[in-house]
């Protein structure tokens, strides 16, 4: 069975779900039946597109850590008009005559890194008494969540659109900012955060997610690269080791009797390594996620790969 990654560059207007079930199809289609686990690494909206980590068979006990890791977004304001959803889908609600130079976004942007609080989309999934807040925001109640604490690693600008733009204090009416941001942040709340910080609104035209944890685009496939594999193309051209998930946190050799015990859950002692997450190994098969504290090694999860030991 396959165990490891596939980073999809999701197209605009697929799901995640959506995507999942492609992999799962081409996966069928391939020849290795319907066992085989599958799931994302983090959603990516339908108006979104870019780096999507898909993990199959064993890497699917790392989705969980996936959700949590840094990630990054390139994307675009449009300034003038602010809509429901926060995105090019919704309905506009407010419009704003202002548009803000280029020294007015790089005095503000500061206020903007680093941690800060913000409201999420009403038009989010997140849940409010049992129920999603899209799903009452589109039956029309008004939806109120609560602040929360994210962090904003990086906001550069990479591009605008405007008058007088590139002559000198010009009026933007788009801008195109690269954000690195900690899980739980919406790149939406933050575009309408910092056109509100302008004094005016702005609206999302275009997302994409640029690199999830240690994957990026450079180790992405296109849609139609993936449905090669349900025609008969080598999946080992597009599946990345189940290790390639682990590549941000340093690695620990077992030898043979400690990877056994490993397997087993038991708690290795008098290891000469610095405390934190690592990842087990004997020689190149993946053993277990594994947290060091004091010299002690405990499983955080265990992998079920010693058939592919080489």
């Amino acid at each position: 069975m396959p165990h490891g990654w596939i980073i999809l560059d999701k197209p605009l207007g697929l799901g995640s779900t959506q995507a999942v079930a492609a992999v799962k199809r081409n996966l069928r289609e391939a020849g290795y039946g319907k066992k085989v686990k599958v799931g994302h690494g983090g959603t990516l909206d339908p108006l979104a597109t870019g780096v999507l980590p898909i993990a199959v068979g064993e890497a699917t006990k790392l989705a969980g850590r996936m959700l949590d890791a840094t990630k990054a977004y390139e994307f675009t304001v449009r300034f003038g008009e602010q809509t429901d959803t926060l995105d090019a889908e919704g309905t506009v609600i407010a419009t704003s005559d202002v548009r803000p130079t280029m020294v007015q976004v790089e005095a503000a942007l500061p206020r903007f890194t680093g941690p800060i609080e913000q409201v999420p989309p009403a038009y989010s999934a997140l849940k409010v008494d049992g129920e999603r807040a899209y799903d009452l925001a589109r039956a029309g109640v008004d939806v109120e969540l609560k602040a929360r604490a994210v962090t904003i690693h990086g906001l550069v600008p990479l591009s605008t659109v405007g008058v007088g733009v590139g002559v000198g204090g010009g009026e933007l009416s788009e801008l195109t900012l690269l954000a690195t941001v900690s899980k739980g942040t919406y790149i939406r709340s933050l575009a309408r955060d910092i056109a509100h910080a302008l004094g005016t609104c702005g609206t999302v035209t275009m997302l994409r997610r640029v690199k999830a944890g240690p994957f990026d685009l450079s180790q992405a496939i296109s849609l139609d690269k993936l449905n090669e594999i349900g025609k008969g193309a080598p999946l080992e051209h597009v599946l990345l080791p189940l290790e390639a998930g682990l590549d941000d946190i340093p690695a620990i050799d077992l030898d043979p009797e400690q990877a056994r015990a490993v397997r087993q859950g038991r708690v290795l002692t008098g290891m000469a390594f610095e405390d934190g997450l690592h990842w087990a190994r004997e020689g190149i098969v993946p053993v277990a996620l594994v947290e060091l504290s004091d010299g002690d090694v405990r499983v955080v999860r265990g992998f079920n790969l010693t058939d592919v030991a080489e």
